[in-house]
């Protein structure tokens, strides 16, 4: 019978494991092996165990630093979560109809959310969160004013790359369109938003919010038959969630404090 081959010395290991996770780009694992078979032997862990928890702390690390990543280009005004909204100042927003968004199985079936209120109520605040909830989640995501993707189409418009830049803007898990009806649009620019909304109908979705009720969209959309057409997209597979009362900035510049929520 052949010798048995007696194991490598541990300098030896530590070099081979450094090496090989080199090759792998995969630096946790050199980073935490001998932290986790430490805890593998106090545990007795299988062998099967072990390798499962070393690959598990490279995998998370990669989805938690693609996360980060989707987050830095999406393009927020600022990061802001599920955990820092104030529900005690939206009572009747429904806290567990946001968790349920927040877990993001309204994607998957390329549904919509749409948020509406009077300034300064939180809507861009939710509509933030539920996009960087998305992003942890894998899907790309984009944020933008109306008038930022009005404008982004009408420049690509006007150097012959429209469609392609509608093709890129479709390839987004999740998009948010924000502040809808705080200008009036001229009849190019409502288009240019409708064929955003119309192009990802039933195929991906969009967080939408507005100032306005969907009665008052003829104010600042000059055509009619467009208006209707955009808006019967948005709600046909969508959750509407209508927030009230004062704006948060105008409560805390009455009481003389620093705003604590700046977002719409």
């Amino acid at each position: 019978m052949p010798a048995k081959r007696s194991p490598s010395a541990p300098g030896e290991a530590d070099k081979l494991i450094a090496y090989q996770s080199r090759l792998l780009k995969a630096p946790r694992i050199a980073e935490h092996y001998h932290r986790l078979a430490e805890q593998g032997r106090e545990a007795g862990w299988t062998l099967e165990d072990y390798l499962g928890a070393v690959l598990a702390v490279e995998s998370n690390a990669r989805a938690q630093s693609g996360a980060h990543q989707r987050i830095r280009y999406a393009g927020f005004s600022a990061i802001k979560t599920i955990t820092d909204f104030d529900f005690t100042a939206q009572p009747g927003v429904d806290r567990a109809q946001i968790a349920r968004l927040e877990a993001g199985g309204w994607l998957a079936e390329a549904r919509n959310v749409v948020l509406l209120g009077p300034p300064g109520t939180g809507k861009t605040h939710l509509a933030t969160a539920l996009a960087i909830a998305a992003a942890h989640a894998g899907h790309r995501v984009a944020f933008a004013p109306a008038t930022g993707w009005i404008t982004r189409l009408a420049e690509a418009h006007r150097t012959n790359r429209l469609d392609a830049e509608l093709r890129k803007i479709s390839r987004f898990g999740l998009i948010v369109i924000d502040e809808v009806g705080y200008i009036s649009y001229e009849s190019r620019g409502a288009d240019l938003l409708f064929q955003i909304i119309s192009r990802r109908h039933e195929k991906r979705s969009l967080v939408l919010t507005s100032n306005l009720a969907f009665s008052d969209w003829h104010t600042v959309f000059p055509n009619a038959a467009c208006t209707v057409a955009m808006i019967d997209r948005l709600v046909h597979h969508a959750q509407v969630i209508n927030l009230k009362g004062d704006s948060y900035r105008l409560k805390d510049r009455d009481l003389g404090r620093t705003p604590t929520n700046d977002t719409e």
